[in-house]
Parts: C-alpha cells; sequence; structure tokens
C-alpha cells in the first residue's frame, strides 16, 4: 500500500492513469479509475470527485472521450508511429548501451497506451543488438558537453577491444573538445590532440574516466584549414569516415547503378556527368578526405574507379594488388 496523498493530487494522478493505462481499446470506467487512486495512490475519492476532475480536464484541453464502456485519453504529446520511430532509433543506436536502451524504451512506450506497450516486443531484445559495452557513455557526454561549454580542455583514456572481446585502455589522452558528432550510427568526438596539435576524431564509447582541466581551450580557428570556424555541413558529405586530413576534389567513375548509393554518402551537393551517350557511366566529383575516399573506394572496388588525384589512385591500386595477393 503506497503511501497517503493529499486529495488535492488526484487531478494529476487521474491524469497519470488515463496517460498510462487507457486507450480507444482501453477505456476505464470511474470504478476502475477510483481502484487505482486508491491502490496505486492511496488518494480515496468519491465518484462524483473523479467525474468534476475528468470535466477539469477536458476544460484544461485533454481530449478525454466517454463512451458506454468508460473514458480514455484520445490525444497523446506523441502519436504511436513517432514513438515506433524514435524507439527504432534506439534500438539501432550503437553507442547506446543495452541497459540504457532498454531504460529509455521503457520511458518512450510510458508516453504512449496500453495497447502500444503491449506491441513493443523489441524492447526484449535488446541485448541481442551490437551495441557499445561503455555504460559511462551519458556521463562522459555530460562532461565533454561542460569543458566545451566553459572552454577547457579534458584528459581521459582511449581503450580498443583485445582478441578477447573486452574494452582495454590503450591510451591517455589530453586535447580540446570542439564538438560532438553522431555519423555512422556512432558518436565521435572532435579534438585537438595538445601533446602533436593535431585533429583528431575519437569513438565516445571508448573514451573512459574523463576528466576536465583547468587549462584553457586552444581556439579552434588556430587549426589549419579552420581559420573561419567549423563547417559542420562538410561532415555529413566531406567525410563518409571520420578522418582528420583536409578534404580534397575527388574524381571517380561509376556506372549508373550505383549512383543512389553515391547520393546517400556525399549527399547532392556533387557534380555529376555523364560520359558516354548510353548514360550508364558517370564522372563524379567530390569533396572529401582522402583517407576516408581510400576506405570508401575499396568498399565500392567492383564498381567504381578512382581517378584524381593520382596519389589516392595509385594508393588504392597498391592496396587491391596486396589483397589480390593474399587470395591467390
Amino acid at each position: 500500500m503506497p503511501g497517503m496523498e493529499p486529495k488535492k493530487l488526484a487531478l494529476l494522478r487521474i491524469l497519470a492513469i488515463l496517460e498510462q493505462h487507457s486507450d480507444e481499446k482501453h477505456p476505464l470506467t470511474q470504478e476502475e479509475i477510483l481502484s487505482r487512486l486508491d491502490r496505486d495512490y492511496g488518494i480515496v475519492l468519491e465518484r462524483k470527485a473523479v467525474g468534476r476532475n475528468l470535466a477539469l480536464l477536458r476544460e484544461a484541453g485533454y481530449e478525454i472521450v466517454s463512451t458506454g464502456a468508460g473514458c480514455y485519453l484520445a490525444v497523446r504529446q506523441f502519436e504511436d508511429a513517432e514513438l515506433q520511430l524514435l524507439i527504432d532509433g534506439v534500438l539501432a543506436s550503437k553507442h547506446v548501451n543495452p541497459k540504457h536502451s532498454k531504460d529509455l524504451i521503457e520511458k518512450l512506450s510510458a508516453l504512449a497506451g496500453p495497447s502500444f506497450r503491449r506491441s513493443v516486443k523489441n524492447v526484449y531484445t535488446v541485448n541481442d543488438w551490437d551495441k557499445t559495452e561503455n555504460p559511462a557513455l551519458f556521463y562522459t557526454i555530460e562532461i565533454v558537453d561542460e569543458a566545451i561549454e566553459t572552454g577547457r580542455q579534458i584528459e581521459y583514456d582511449y581503450s580498443k577491444y583485445g582478441a578477447d572481446k573486452k574494452l582495454h585502455c590503450t591510451s591517455h589522452q589530453v586535447g580540446t573538445p570542439y564538438c560532438m558528432i553522431l555519423h555512422n550510427q556512432r558518436y565521435y568526438l572532435m579534438s585537438l590532440n595538445e601533446k602533436f596539435k593535431t585533429l583528431f576524431y575519437c569513438r565516445l564509447d571508448r573514451i573512459t574516466n574523463v576528466k576536465i582541466k583547468d587549462a584553457p581551450a586552444t581556439d579552434i580557428r588556430t587549426v589549419p584549414g579552420f581559420e573561419n570556424g567549423i563547417d559542420y555541413k562538410r561532415f555529413s558529405t566531406a567525410m563518409p569516415y571520420m578522418f582528420a586530413d583536409e578534404p580534397q576534389q575527388i574524381e571517380f567513375l561509376a556506372p549508373d547503378w550505383v549512383l543512389d548509393q553515391v547520393i546517400d554518402w556525399f549527399g547532392k551537393g556533387i557534380a555529376i556527368q555523364a560520359v558516354n551517350d548510353e548514360k550508364t557511366v558517370y564522372r563524379v566529383r567530390v569533396l572529401s578526405s582522402p583517407e576516408a575516399m581510400e576506405y570508401w573506394a575499396l568498399q565500392y572496388a567492383g564498381a567504381v574507379e578512382i581517378v584524381k588525384p593520382a596519389a589516392l589512385r595509385e594508393r588504392i591500386k597498391t592496396r587491391l594488388e596486396e589483397a589480390a595477393k593474399k587470395y591467390q
């Protein structure tokens, strides 16, 4: 039995009961509302008081529908389809560990009616998804965000997976954090390594033991290539993978059937020109990190041919030759 609550809270508790336990398929009678008020909150009311509170909620703008079988909350802050979209996003987010994923899904599900909650079975399979094992991710994000807002450096341990499939600390870093980027379903931290004065990107879920230092942050405008600050738009088009080298103009040939994926990766701002009358092969020009482009081109090696720059073309050629030897 819960502790007795004052009757003046009845209005809020009735709204909570409607939110959690009612929908079109599950209307609640006033007797059921009275029973839940007593059982869940220790509030004892007369039946007429429930009716008055329901009338007040309607006056306040809540759409409470009454039927012969009872009443239910018809309109909620989120539609079921919107909640499902958010839940799917949590499930697909590799940077959120299983426990936090389940907690978030339960909180999102609580915003819906009972029918939706019964249909959300994915919460029970969250441990089967490929997710981070770092339980301190949200804490890390808070600390990094505070350091960015206050203009200070951070120090932290950086870990990588070993053959035992567990994370192991591989280095201790000191850097100036500039921004956190969600890319390819992973969170990355863009920061300046204060020892080597080089810009790099590291996985936030690989960071542990993060602390804010008293040392002031290094202004991003002092970093070569960022004299005008950070161009956030380029992260979505110029960096298919998170490498810190300066983007360059890159030209490649691609068949028509792969253009859909090219635009998915690099956006609609790229230059595309047919190279034959049949329009089956196209010349594509993008602004991209050469190091990232090397990995991307290898992924599409059966379809895409890098034309320029020559140095990148030679690196890919060497990579392909080395790969071919492994399969001889």
